[in-house]
């Protein structure tokens, strides 16, 4: 039996790993009473007691957490932003290379991706390593979310009875260009050049799209649509979350992959102007779902179990 710990199981990513856990039978969670939940000797002894503990905390606390752990055999999955360009840590994105994967499977300290930053990486990643994209190539990206990547104060605000009208409309924020993905984003991709990033939060629940427009003749190795399709298929090769795919009728919906731990790719355009989208469900690939991957892969089991 694996006992598990989720440190901050009240937010939304940690409850969607629980619900996710409790349908498995090899799973024994690890929960504090609701009066040490914050007490730092008892998340301690529960961190060390756990094979597998996640972290679903703000930043400061999931530091706070690791340094409690330090010294524990138990993995350590971080769901928050802490840590995810800190290179002791392996950076949980097994899919986007044969050393990430190791690095995952060998770690006892992962740090999860963040959901725009997992959209955003399974498009540019795969071009800078292979020298298609240069690393100061000026990117945009565009991004749309539903309303749960807010945590639990934005889904209550969206979810309420009485709202303000401009909830039922697409809004832009991060207008300062500082969105705490930016950092990882331009650290994973090795870029030398910050991207801009226009995200925008949305009145549907779950789902995600990320966008990353390309100009053709800036590319060091110029591609089509057609050729950059069978790119990332030969990148992606034989993974089982991530495919690429086809917008057949035109359009690309952000909701169609919820309750999945799938990423899909799309590739648009023209010989001169091309356009990649990635698609996942914000709390499946981009939070819960990948944490689960990363907790089997760490150890030794399917990928895929439970997921």
């Amino acid at each position: 039996m694996i006992n598990v710990f989720i440190d901050g199981s009240a937010g939304t990513t940690g409850l969607r790993i629980r619900e996710m856990l409790m349908r498995r039978g090899d799973v024994a969670l690890m929960e504090l009473p609701e009066h040490l939940r914050k007490d730092a000797a008892a998340r301690k002894d529960a961190l060390y007691a756990a094979d597998v503990a996640f972290l679903c905390l703000p930043d400061d606390a999931a530091r706070e957490a690791a340094q409690l752990a330090q010294g524990a055999d138990t993995v350590l999955i971080d769901a928050s932003t802490a840590h995810r360009t800190n290179p002791q840590w392996a950076y949980g994105f097994p899919e986007l290379s044969a050393a990430h994967r190791r690095a995952v499977e060998s770690s006892r300290r992962i740090a999860n991706p963040g959901c725009y930053a997992s959209g955003f990486a399974a498009l540019v990643y795969p071009l800078t390593s292979a020298g298609i994209l240069p690393p100061d190539y000026p990117i945009v990206c565009h991004a749309v979310s539903g309303y749960s990547g807010a945590g639990k104060k934005g889904i209550a605000q969206y979810e309420a009875s009485e709202r303000s009208a401009e909830l039922e409309t697409p809004r832009l924020y991060a207008l300062t260009q500082q969105h705490k993905h930016l950092a990882e984003m331009k650290a994973v991709c090795a870029l030398t050049r910050t991207p801009v990033f226009d995200p925008y939060i949305c009145d549907f629940r779950c789902g995600m799209t990320v966008t990353v427009p390309l100009f053709a003749d800036l590319l060091k190795t110029r591609m089509n649509v057609a050729s950059l399709e069978e790119f990332y298929r030969a990148h992606y090769a034989g993974q089982r979350f991530i495919r690429v795919a086809h917008a057949e009728d035109g359009f690309i919906p952000a909701n169609t992959l919820n309750g999945t731990n799938m990423l899909e790719i799309f590739v648009c355009g023209n010989e001169e102007r091309l356009v990649l989208t990635a698609r996942l469900d914000n709390l499946g690939k981009g939070a819960s779902g990948a944490a689960i991957e990363n907790m089997n892969l760490a150890l030794g089991l399917d990928e895929s179990l439970g997921l």
